[in-house]
């Protein structure tokens, strides 16, 4: 995933000044500033590096060595493209991924791997097309920020201009006739009116040809798509197995540690009530009662377990009776409204029916609230939950709370959970899921 680290990430400060006095002095102005500097010489090396080696190559492709020399290009564009996406991360705060690298058993799998990567190519492609960006970046900035700073301070300066027939500063005109100088207090002050606007003007110029640089690092220099996809796949993929796994063993140990022990039991009070019915009746009736009551809390063990797994009230009514069901175990009084014109598929079904039971497990126990919302709509391809509370509040999504592990097994089939939750209270805690009629 590319992020871009932006400035507001950081914890606010209180300035007194609006940004556009701010601008010129800011850190953030000076980095882009000496970004767009150090993209001219390095865009030469790249733009050098990408022609010799293309035309060479191409120039060889007659022989056998046409294309390992291509190849040797393109990696070396590929190598200098992680240098730019370091440069981007130290100096533009862009965090931009790796794309993969090329995994080959031997040198001509390498050589073809490299050829038929997109990667590849679209790095080639930035060191050609950024040359031409980047002399125009460097000229604008250095003109600007430089003239911006010369004009502004002018008044300091002036004075070091040699005296001609009583005339002191910069000449901008002269001739035999006429001779025009910036020496009276007015022109001295117009003077650095011009270089103050063109300093507070500079640094939203620099940002915005910044911006433009993002753009080609992300778009060229970065992974594809279709890799950002796949990464997304086989990580979701993970999630999923991890959750499954971890489902198996909580069903495993429920079984071992509930239900399959009280049968246990059961098997052997039965098996001394057998002995003892002959020789004392009393007893072993005692102890059948007492291996009846056993086998009630064994069932309801095994009800519980079995709507853990799938309850048959989401299977048999669909997601309105199966969480107005939830809602009436809750400790608190929950409203539920589910307002759906059909039912998700199974799978999304059963997602959305998990997530709002855990949710209200969170509110019984940590909320402390006296009461809770569920609400449930279609927008658009999106299936909406919302839980309310008018608890304490203070929930949060970090990693190692249970939100987070929810929020994982919500991002696993393109889901999202958005948590508000302040001190205090109250609590609204939304899941998106995708609609699949």
């Amino acid at each position: 995933m590319i992020m871009d680290m932006d400035y507001g990430r950081r914890p606010a400060r209180r300035h007194f000044l609006p940004p556009a006095l701010r601008a010129p002095l800011e850190a953030r102005t000076f980095r882009e500033f000496g970004y767009l500097l150090l993209s001219l010489p390095i865009s030469i090396i790249m733009f050098t590096w990408s022609v010799v080696m293309v035309s060479l190559g191409a120039g060889l492709l007659i022989t056998f060595l046409g294309i390992p020399v291509l190849a040797a290009g393109l990696a070396g564009c590929r190598a200098l493209g992680a240098m730019e996406r370091v440069r981007a991360r130290a100096l533009l705060n862009l965090d931009v991924p790796a794309p993969q690298p090329v995994r080959a058993k031997s040198p001509m799998g390498w050589v073809g791997g490299v050829l038929k990567s997109g990667v590849s190519w679209r790095h080639l492609l930035y060191s050609l097309f950024h040359f031409p960006w980047a002399v125009f970046a460097f000229c604008v900035s250095l003109v600007l920020w430089v003239n911006g700073w010369a004009l502004l301070t002018y008044p300091l300066w002036q004075w070091v201009f040699p005296t001609y027939t009583d005339q002191e500063g910069i000449q901008l005109y002269g001739d035999d006739a006429h001779r025009f100088y910036l020496d009276s207090p007015f022109e001295i002050t117009v003077t650095a009116l011009v270089g103050l606007i063109i300093t507070l003007g500079t640094p939203w110029i620099i940002r915005g040809m910044a911006h433009v640089d993002r753009g080609l690092v992300v778009g060229l220099l970065g992974p594809s798509r279709l890799e950002e996809r796949v990464s997304e796949l086989e990580s979701d993929r993970g999630v999923v197995v991890d959750t499954s796994a971890a489902d198996l063993r909580r069903i495993e140990r429920d079984l071992h540690d509930g239900a399959q022990a009280r049968l246990v039991a059961l098997a052997m009070d039965l098996g001394l009530a057998k002995e003892k019915l002959t020789e004392d009746p009393g007893a072993a009736a005692r102890m059948v009662d007492e291996a009846h009551g056993e086998v009630k809390v064994a069932l309801q063990e095994l009800r519980d377990l079995a709507r853990g797994i799938h309850p048959a009230v989401l299977t048999d009514r669909g997601l309105d009776a199966a969480l107005s069901s939830v809602a009436s175990r809750c400790t608190v009084p929950v409203q539920v409204e589910v307002d759906l014109p059909g039912r998700p598929v199974p799978a999304i079904e059963g997602i959305a029916y998990f997530t709002v039971s855990e949710l209200l497990q969170n509110v019984s126990k940590h909320s402390g609230a006296n009461r809770a919302g569920v609400d449930v709509w279609r927008a658009q391809d999106r299936l909406m939950l919302q839980v309310t509370d008018n608890g304490r509040g203070g929930a949060s999504a970090a990693d190692g709370s249970g939100l987070a592990g929810l929020a994982e097994r919500l991002d696993a089939v393109d889901g999202i959970l958005v948590v508000d939750s302040p001190r205090g209270g109250p609590t609204t805690i939304t899941a998106e899921l995708p609609w699949r009629a």
